[in-house]
């Protein structure tokens, strides 16, 4: 019979989740000092984390940890962890471990479970949803520019019209990845962008461009430099929708690649929100990997 108990000393437990999340964030592209700063980030929250031995018949078998957080007012739960060992992998464990998870949110009032992907589970959670990719790619030469289609510094004057855009582009992500109502969207617009740009064009560490082609703005980027060690993130590499599938999605990538090496990194890294299959098959095509995937599912699942 499965069992869960809670685990007296989670040191074990610990080290091997962090070194298995120091594996995979390495295989992605990021550096040590990058992976090293995630991994502080993660042990940080660690301490919210109830962590249980999965036993059969008092052989322990793997581990499985779960939270529940407030997510805006919403009782959320989340599954940190769950590593059944390789010896007993394909006996069920997982599934069991997975429903005794969702049984745990449930008993305290979530109505939703998070996961973060960082391995490979097999088809474990192919029935939650794909809420965003985290993908990275380490850049070791200059892209190659694509002809015809040039980067400049975005002006003063292009700075309004490209905020009120990008705030309600982000607000159709979150609301087409299925992670807020359209209300608490914009609110969640509203207050992180008042963070990343307080000081719009003079914010420090930030790049915002416009992509041209023959003449005629096309399309704009917006990265922000030294997010991790040596990796710039980029909040967005946006074409306009008038000039989609024409190969400019490969120029804007160009273009924040060029940027971050010109900022002294070497691995550029995105968010790609569920349900935008045309962003995440771009990344795969020109070599990004995934380094985290979040998934979720409303509870009670559905036993269909």
């Amino acid at each position: 019979m499965t069992e869960f108990n809670a685990l007296g000393d989670n040191g074990d437990w610990q080290n091997d989740f962090e070194r298995r999340l120091t594996a995979s964030l390495l295989a992605a592209g990021l550096g040590d000092a990058a992976a090293q700063r995630t991994i502080e980030e993660t042990r940080g929250k660690l301490g919210n984390w109830t962590v249980v031995g999965i036993t059969d018949a008092g052989t322990r078998v793997g581990y499985v940890a779960v939270s529940v957080e407030d997510d805006d007012g919403v009782p959320t739960g989340r599954i940190g962890d769950l590593r059944v060992e390789a010896d007993h992998v394909g006996r069920g464990y997982e599934e069991a471990a997975r429903g005794w998870a969702e049984e745990w949110c449930a008993e305290r009032g979530a109505g939703r479970v998070d996961i973060r992907i960082t391995e490979p589970v097999g088809g474990l959670f192919d029935r939650y949803g794909v809420r965003g990719q985290l993908r990275a790619r380490r850049i070791v030469s200059p892209p190659e520019p694509v002809d015809g289609v040039t980067a400049r510094p975005m002006t003063r004057a292009e700075y309004p019209e490209w905020l009120a855009a990008e705030k309600l582009a982000y607000v159709d992500d979150i609301v087409r990845a299925g992670a807020k109502s359209p209300e608490d969207a914009a609110r969640k617009s509203d207050d992180d962008f008042a963070k990343l740009v307080p000081e719009g064009l003079a914010t420090p560490g930030t790049t915002l461009l416009v992509l041209e082609a023959a003449g005629e703005p096309i399309g704009t980027g917006w990265l922000k430099h030294g997010h991790l060690p040596t990796v710039t993130y980029g909040y967005s590499l946006h074409i306009d929708e008038r000039y989609r599938g024409k190969g400019y999605g490969r120029a804007a990538m160009a273009a924040g690649e060029q940027a971050t090496l010109a900022a002294g990194d070497s691995v550029l890294m995105f968010t790609v929100w569920g349900g935008n299959e045309v962003a995440m098959n771009l990344y795969t095509s020109v070599g990004y990997r995934i380094v985290e995937e979040y998934r979720s599912v409303d509870l009670p699942r559905s036993a269909a």
